[in-house]
């Protein structure tokens, strides 16, 4: 069981990875355009890196830390734990190898080893001694095996690694982050909908980091980033509408179960609907339905648009409707009224319809908007819908 200590215990390090995640759409949002060939990548080479042609050029520990923590001292676990991780897989003695950089909300102490990292107090000779000198307590025994690594290198591949190590310490905590991100997109920023585009990059980004992390997906590189937020940009256009609720976030069982008896799903009921696609169907009504509602409280899209769209829909399915009424007559018996309801449905599915063409792409808006009609009654499938929707009502 979870008690409040060990909750409490737990939430540095949960938002240690949230930083980390973070930071690394920070570093590609602000890096990336000196670096139009790399990519960036989630406990990889290391916490966060970056690579170029598979290779890595930078590797990144990031250490997170609560407002009451802010120096860094020569003696800190923090920076053995970095060491040793470096030590362990970064091959130290190499002059060649990748850049290391250690990202801390703490500040380094002055006078420190650590602080004669930093780039623009940079010292490498007097880092060197500091660290020989930290290395050398012995009374420490938390950080003792990293010390004794470190020591073990001797002075020529200690000199080679401090050469890589860079400190970029007093760096923004987890909540600075997303004012940082917003200042790096400034650029891209949507007038009137600023809230709404930087929600949607960071769900890109979520399920960029999410793919990452568990194995799916190796890197992200500069490219696509860029092309990613300048697509969700894009969707605020006046051309086009942007897509808030995504298919992979609602859950089809869930949502099947709560509209299970609204009339649209009674309609497709009166003509025997396939199960698999009627549940289609009920996410399609969800989608669009929760689509409209955000785009109108957005001021996305204006009530006379959505008029005219149910308008066009209406006008087309009163012509299909006419034809299927011909085509079976007055005397049809049931099954001939179903199987000719199911098949107007299924080609109705098939027809975007204009409004889509012209602001919108998403074909399941506009499957949607059919549902949605049929539930208000304004539309339907089985040739005496209108009779069973009425006695629908009465009975509610």
């Amino acid at each position: 069981m979870l008690t409040s200590k060990t909750a409490h215990s737990a939430a540095p390090s949960a938002l240690g990875y949230q930083h980390q995640t973070w930071w690394a759409l920070l570093e590609l949002l602000r890096l990336g355009d000196t670096r139009p060939d790399a990519a960036i990548s989630l406990e990889l080479f290391d916490d966060v890196a970056w690579e170029e042609g598979g290779n890595a050029t930078q590797l990144l520990q990031i250490k997170h830390h609560l407002k009451g923590q802010r120096t860094l001292t020569d003696a800190s676990a923090d920076l053995w734990s970095t060491l040793k991780v470096w030590m362990d897989t970064a091959a130290p003695a190499d002059p060649d190898g990748p850049q290391l950089i250690l990202v801390t909300t703490q500040t380094a102490a002055e006078g420190s080893a650590l602080a004669a990292l930093r780039s623009d107090t940079r010292d490498e000779d007097f880092a060197l001694s500091g660290l020989v000198m930290a290395a050398l307590d012995l009374e420490s025994t938390r950080t003792r095996q990293a010390r004794r690594e470190f020591l073990a290198l001797g002075p020529a591949d200690q000199q080679a690694f401090i050469s890589r190590i860079h400190v970029l310490d007093g760096s923004p905590r987890i909540d600075d982050v997303p004012k940082l991100v917003r200042s790096e997109l400034h650029w891209a920023l949507p007038r009137g909908h600023e809230d709404d585009y930087l929600a949607m990059v960071w769900r890109w980004w979520d399920e960029q980091a999410l793919a990452m992390l568990q194995g799916g997906q190796r890197s992200v590189d500069v490219a696509a980033a860029h092309a990613a937020v300048a697509g969700i940009r894009d969707g605020f256009t006046r051309a086009m509408l942007p897509t808030s609720v995504e298919l992979d976030d609602v859950d089809s069982h869930a949502v099947a179960e709560a509209y299970a008896g609204y009339p649209f799903v009674e309609q497709m009921h009166w003509i025997a609907y396939p199960p698999r696609n009627l549940r289609s169907a009920i996410v399609d009504y969800y989608r669009a339905h929760t689509q409209i509602v955000h785009w109108l409280d957005h001021a996305h899209l204006s009530r006379h648009e959505l008029v005219r769209f149910q308008r066009e829909l209406l006008d087309a399915w009163a012509c299909e409707f006419e034809w299927m009424e011909q085509e079976i007559g007055p005397e049809a018996d049931e099954a001939t009224k179903q199987q000719a309801g199911a098949q107007l449905l299924r080609q109705l599915m098939g027809k975007p319809g204009a409004f889509l063409s012209r602001r919108y792409h998403d074909a399941y808006f506009g499957r949607g908007q059919h549902h949605i009609l049929a539930d208000e009654g304004r539309m339907g499938w089985h040739a005496d819908f209108q009779e069973k929707y009425n006695q629908l009502l009465a009975q509610s």
